[in-house]
């Protein structure tokens, strides 16, 4: 099965990415809360932007920037999601592939691909896919993009037992590389990053002023495996996630890591 074969049975009919980022696990809400938080820190009070949502799910984004006043256009590989967007009726929602994206040059002042880039393996694929958000982004505005590190998904690929020693070669090039094919899970993760790749990625693609954080903190991996939410351990968790989401080498413990830069200006040199 191909990854975009995958992605659409996964995404379809194996798991509700809606409620994964609301109410099945404190880790997801910790996740929704301080990726919303680091992006409000970019959105200037008063001002009204043009946001493109690029892999944005069944809109759990694109609907708090769409009650805020931003107009929003969310596009996503599978069409059930889209649909399931388009219900929220407060912002545009298309079908489409982060590869090729519909929409002109310099056309948003925000750009967010919080889901694409792991669910692509090859370089090549994410540097196309960064490369058309920030052609979508126009001089002088901001993209956020999300990744998976590469050491949480070496825990989740054992789920907790003791792997294997010598580790087997599918492991070892997960650490070395960020490749892996999870056989046991439906989850069609393709590429796991450092946080130090990432942002060469968006740098590659032509970003400036970039920062790096941890979005859920060294104890998103332990709670997302509790499996269950618990408003008692939010506040904590989220307090330690804030603390340290920046630092390097901790981030790295983070179930996700989110980065943004800026489209440098027409009147700066790239």
């Amino acid at each position: 099965m191909t990854i975009d074969a995958a992605i659409q049975r996964y995404y379809s009919a194996d798991f509700d990415e809606g409620s994964r980022l609301t109410t099945r696990t404190t880790a997801g809400k910790i996740e929704f809360l301080r990726t919303r938080e680091l992006i409000e820190r970019q959105l200037e009070p008063g001002r009204k932007l043009h946001i493109a949502d690029i892999g944005g799910g069944t809109g759990v984004h694109a609907t708090w920037l769409a009650e805020a006043g931003h107009l929003v256009r969310l596009l996503d590989p599978v069409p059930d999601q889209v649909e399931r967007a388009t219900r929220v009726g407060t912002f545009q929602a298309v079908v489409g592939d982060a590869r090729h994206l519909p929409w002109p040059d310099d056309h948003f002042d925000l750009t967010l691909i919080l889901g694409p880039l792991y669910h692509l393996a090859s370089a090549q694929d994410r540097h196309l896919a960064l490369a058309e958000a920030v052609r979508v982004t126009r001089p002088g505005g901001v993209l956020f993009a999300a990744a998976i590190p590469r050491f949480v998904a070496f825990g989740a690929a054992w789920l907790g037992e003791e792997p294997p020693s010598p580790l087997p070669a599918a492991l070892a090039k997960l650490l070395e590389a960020g490749s892996f094919q999870f056989d046991h899970v439906a989850f069609p993760g393709a590429h796991f990053h450092t946080a130090e790749e990432l942002i060469t990625e968006l740098a590659t693609a032509g970003l400036t002023d970039i920062t790096c954080e941890g979005v859920e903190g060294p104890a998103g991996p332990a709670l997302e495996v509790r499996g269950t939410h618990d408003d008692d351990l939010l506040d904590p968790a989220l307090t330690i996630a804030r603390r340290v989401g920046p630092i390097p080498g901790v981030r790295d413990l983070s179930n996700h890591l989110l980065a943004w830069g800026r489209v440098p200006p027409l009147d700066r040199p790239i």
